[in-house]
């Protein structure tokens, strides 16, 4: 089975997968995706052809906008523009993956329509910039530092953005600290896009007169100091000191300031009994309401490995709360206003697919690789029944809900499709090679069956990774180069240089490594990291497993 299904990935046409281009600048965009050489093949099941549609989708989600002939990255479905909580950031920061310079174009485009004040528009459409509210969750300095890192290092780009972020952090600090909290304030519903949550009942969808710099003067419970909001400037202040520092300019503010954010974060917004963040209104109560704020927050980089571990047990992997049969719905289900429809547009409850980009960075951050697979298994299973790529799963099925050639959904399968068995490139400079495969979650359907084959390009070599349940073969330019046994994740540099070894699975795996002439005995356990250093393998950190919990 491995042979033929590797010869099958070899035979692969980038161009007859994407077929007829539908509009002029579809096809230097397909040009790039070939360059990259990614592709994906699988021994069996439905993934196979929703990993190509989802390839053919994607050229949809990408337009030329307004007066700029350069096309840039859209929301999709019913969304028709680019939106900085996701398109411009968490979205684009994944596409970096597979055609980087949308992903750049898309960043730039936000700087180009900064208002003079600072204010980033929230959403660029074929209508031009709107400044109407915020609309925050994905930090835009991570993004586009790991497609800086990922891509070439061009500090002529580095410089533009960093320059826009700065001013964009002034009008936040002038226009958003009303309380003087430290805190960064929601005036309305959409500055968060948490549309239909529980979370904002009572208050007003958008700021005050369509201003964002407003807050509805009347409301009894306006402005809310908001935790992912704070948790957002907290990230990005972060990142604006690592690339003052790349720039040669001073880090010691953009430092000075987050640690303020993430003091104020904690003073305000954090609950020790609950071990949760919420929103503290104007009466300075706490809104009790447990809703995708804890995911967003943790993928904000707050918190150490101890702190997300207990919110792992209380919270991401409990299935009282978040850990839904496919995670993680919006609300926490045992809050009697969980509402788990998918058939519109809503954070009440069902699994945005928003949240399913987002919840990698959190996991990876502390090392929890086999905790994430648990979120990965069940969602790639469902992605596989996937026809219209829709904005939100059932918590519940899995199937599909609202719209659909949505840019989330579809970003989403191509994402974890290569962390779970694929080649992903890191802003580390680093290769992963990871040997798992999509698991039969759903009614027993198997995904993709005993097999996958995958390919991608970097620095003008190419790799290549077969994936079997018994091991699993990396080739490099079309010879083998390391054999290792399923349920491990290889890391090498850009080269292919074995540099670590991480445990992908709960059990222990046993097995030899074969790589450059030698065989390396193996017994690595779960979220354990081996080193290799002068030809030997060296444990590096163990950290466990944190298991699901159920109340």
């Amino acid at each position: 089975m491995g042979e033929q299904l590797l010869e099958r990935l070899r035979s692969k046409s980038v161009q007859h997968i994407f077929g007829q281009q539908g509009k002029a600048s579809d096809q230097p965009l397909m040009s790039e995706w070939e360059a990259g050489g990614v592709k994906f093949a699988a021994a069996e099941g439905r993934l196979e052809g929703v990993h190509e549609e989802a390839m053919r989708r994607l050229l949809d989600c990408i337009v030329p906008t307004g007066s700029n002939s350069e096309p840039i990255l859209h929301e999709g479905g019913v969304y028709l523009g680019c939106w900085l909580e996701s398109t411009g950031t968490i979205n684009a920061e994944l596409l970096s993956r597979f055609i980087p310079s949308v992903s750049e174009t898309t960043y730039l485009a936000f700087a180009a329509h900064q208002r003079e004040d600072g204010l980033f528009p929230y959403k660029i459409t074929g209508n031009g910039p709107s400044y109407r509210q915020i609309q925050l969750v994905t930090p835009l300095a991570r993004s586009v530092w790991n497609h800086y890192a990922l891509h070439g290092r061009d500090k002529a780009f580095l410089k533009t953005m960093y320059d826009a972020m700065s001013r964009y952090d002034d009008w936040l600090a002038a226009h958003r600290n009303t309380r003087g909290t430290g805190c960064v304030e929601a005036f309305s519903t959409f500055d968060t896009g948490h549309d239909l949550s529980p979370r904002f009942w009572h208050v007003p969808d958008t700021p005050h007169l369509g201003d964002a710099a407003l807050c509805q003067p009347d409301s009894p419970i306006l402005p809310f100091l908001a935790p992912d909001l704070t948790a957002n400037v907290y990230c990005q202040r972060q990142y604006l000191a690592v690339i003052a520092k790349e720039l040669g300019l001073s880090s010691e503010q953009w430092q000075r300031k987050a640690e303020a954010s993430l003091a104020s974060l904690f003073e305000y917004c954090f609950d020790e009994a609950d071990h949760f963040f919420y929103d503290r209104d104007r009466q300075n109560e706490l809104v009790r309401v447990q809703s995708d704020v804890l995911l967003r927050v943790m993928a904000c980089e707050v918190g150490d490995r101890r702190f997300f571990d207990t919110m792992l047990r209380r919270y991401l992997l409990n299935t009282k709360k978040f850990f839904a049969k496919f995670p993680f719905t919006s609300m926490a289900m045992d809050d009697p206003r969980f509402d788990p429809f998918s058939s519109y547009n809503s954070w009440g409850g069902p699994s945005n697919f928003l949240s399913i980009i987002r919840a990698p960075h959190a996991f990876e951050k502390h090392q929890r690789y086999v905790e994430l697979t648990w979120v990965m298994y069940p969602l790639v299973s469902a992605m596989s029944n996937m026809t219209r790529f829709a904005q939100a799963l059932s918590p519940w099925t899995g199937v599909e809900g609202y719209t659909e050639t949505y840019s989330p959904a579809i970003l989403s399968v191509l994402d974890y499709v290569e962390r779970l068995c694929g080649i992903l490139p890191t802003p580390n400079e680093t290769l992963w090679f990871t040997g798992l495969l999509p698991y039969a979650m759903d009614h027993g359907e198997e995904p993709a069956g005993g097999g996958t084959a995958y390919s991608r390009k970097v620095g003008g070599l190419s790799f290549e990774l077969l994936n079997t349940r018994e091991e699993c073969v990396i080739y490099l330019n079309g010879q083998e180069h390391m054999r290792f046994p399923f349920g491990i994740r290889i890391v090498t540099d850009r080269a292919g240089r074995l540099s670590r070894i991480i445990g992908m699975s709960v059990r222990t795996i046993k097995g030899v490594v074969h790589y450059d002439g030698a065989e390396l005995v193996l017994e690595i356990k779960g979220n354990e990291q081996l080193r290799y250093t002068e030809g030997r393998l060296e444990k590096e950190l163990d950290i466990g497993i944190v298991y699901p919990a159920y109340g």
